[in-house]
């Protein structure tokens, strides 16, 4: 079988190459998937650039973190699961990006047949992050406001929609004029561009002199100490991930470490969903798919890309104003 593996950490368009391997065989409680659709999500490249930090590579490593994927094998002592079956297949060590992949039985997501293909490939990354982030892990009321950053990437874009469809304000800070424009239109209550001044100064004229009570960043850096200084006194700000690999700097301004009680927390979903027992997990999946046949949690599909094509498709993946999320489709 192909399967896209990389020796070293670097640049994925220098490091990442396709090889030839063997069709691996599944053990106790794990299944052969075969993969139709797999994602190129910000974390497979952070972690072939050895920035990320919930996961190590064995080198050489394969990647590729979730996908869509039909069930091709079983090992022995898997339940509930039958040959040819579609599924979320959610690889946590990587290896989707490949025709075949042998994952943890528990970790194939069993997903309802109307949900369409390229959501089911992109059904838990972001979809869960999303939900975790916004209703459980930081519960923010309906009518508060909720500030973040990367506001136009897919995962921004489905926090915009689940705070609108729960009675929740947000505050977007994006790069671009342009994408201010189609955040608004895609009903965002405020969008800040980092260019135009200050991040901090911008949210309290948009929210008030009191700032936010909760904030989401990717970012860090400049973005995510200026996101920290928009905070409330109360405020709670959720890091998870750091796009320009540069610190969060919360002692730079002694009025926003002497006064009230600002919280600043890491979110990482394999932390988390690691975690949940086996209802919850359910659970879970039963909130995104309600969630992705109501239109909020939905995945804008981008390029097609085969594995041999795999240095076009992270560049694509990368490009500033690609419209959809570049896809990996191995067999073709």
């Amino acid at each position: 079988m192909k399967a896209i593996r990389f020796d070293r950490y670097g640049e994925p368009t220098d490091v990442l190459a396709v090889h030839e391997t063997s069709l691996p065989e599944p053990g106790e409680r794990q299944v052969r998937v075969r993969i139709q659709v797999s994602p190129i999500n910000p974390s497979d490249l952070l972690f072939v650039r050895g920035l990320y930090a919930g996961v190590q590579p064995q080198f050489p490593a394969s990647v590729g973190f979730e996908g869509l994927a039909v069930v091709d094998a079983l090992g022995p002592g898997v339940q509930g699961l039958d040959r040819g079956q579609r599924v979320a297949a959610i690889n946590g060590q990587g290896g989707n990006w490949a025709e075949y992949a042998v994952i943890e039985a528990n970790s194939v997501i069993q997903v309802p047949d109307d949900i369409p293909d390229d959501q089911v490939a992109c059904f838990f990354i972001n979809p869960a992050s999303a939900v975790l982030m916004v209703r459980h892990l930081l519960a923010v009321p309906q009518g508060e406001w909720l500030l973040q950053s990367a506001a136009r990437s897919e995962l921004g874009r489905m926090i915009i929609n689940l705070a609108k469809h729960d009675g929740i304000r947000t505050v977007n800070i994006v790069r671009r004029h342009e994408a201010a424009a189609e955040l608004e239109r895609l009903g965002a209550d405020a969008v800040v561009v980092s260019a135009d001044g200050p991040i901090d100064e911008q949210v309290r004229k948009a929210v008030g002199p009191e700032g936010v009570k909760y904030a989401i960043d990717p970012v860090a850096g400049e973005t995510g100490t200026q996101m920290y200084q928009a905070l409330g006194d109360e405020g709670r700000m959720l890091v998870y991930g750091s796009l320009t690999g540069e610190p969060i700097q919360v002692g730079v301004d002694p009025r926003y470490i002497l006064a009230g009680r600002r919280v600043l927390e890491v979110f990482w979903l394999g932390h988390w969903f690691g975690r949940l027992a086996e209802t919850a997990r359910q659970n879970l999946v039963r909130e995104i798919v309600s969630l992705m046949r109501d239109g909020m949690l939905l995945t804008t599909a981008g390029r097609r890309f085969s594995l041999d094509d795999i240095g076009s498709a992270v560049t694509e993946a990368e490009s500033t104003g690609r419209q959809g999320k570049a896809l990996l489709v191995p067999g073709t």
